[in-house]
């Protein structure tokens, strides 16, 4: 049986995690895009080793279907925060990157959630 502490801990982290999250909600509609949008960016941009993506790569980093990170993918083409080019090695498959336009927004978003998690007192040694 689990101690008393162990679902104070669990139950404030989850807390903790709801917070950031709509802290980082509230801070993509005030930049005039979704969550979806941002995280979509900031995926393609924290993707390891490049500054870009495949839309199964992607679907896999934000944990969503294929068929959604697709539609995610086409409403954010449309706003003008990413864009797509064919994959030179096979041209069956895409890459998604961050246009200028997404770029200015992320880096916005970026420093925004950066000094959050400071104040929160996250990650301190790496920032």
């Amino acid at each position: 049986m689990l101690s008393k502490d162990v679902y104070e801990y669990l139950g404030e982290f989850r807390y903790q995690l709801r917070k950031f999250q709509k802290f980082s909600e509230t801070a993509a509609e005030n930049m005039g895009i979704t969550a979806q949008q941002h995280q979509l960016m900031l995926a393609i941009k924290g993707y390891p080793e490049r500054d870009y993506a495949t839309p199964s790569e992607l679907a896999e980093r934000l944990q969503i279907t294929h068929h959604s990170c697709v539609g995610l993918i086409d409403r954010s083409e449309k706003s003008g925060l990413v864009s797509r080019r064919k994959n030179p090695e096979d041209g069956r498959s895409v890459f998604v990157d961050v246009t200028a336009k997404g770029m200015e927004i992320l880096e916005g978003l970026s420093e925004i959630h950066l000094e959050e998690i400071k104040r929160i007192g996250l990650f301190k040694e790496k920032l």
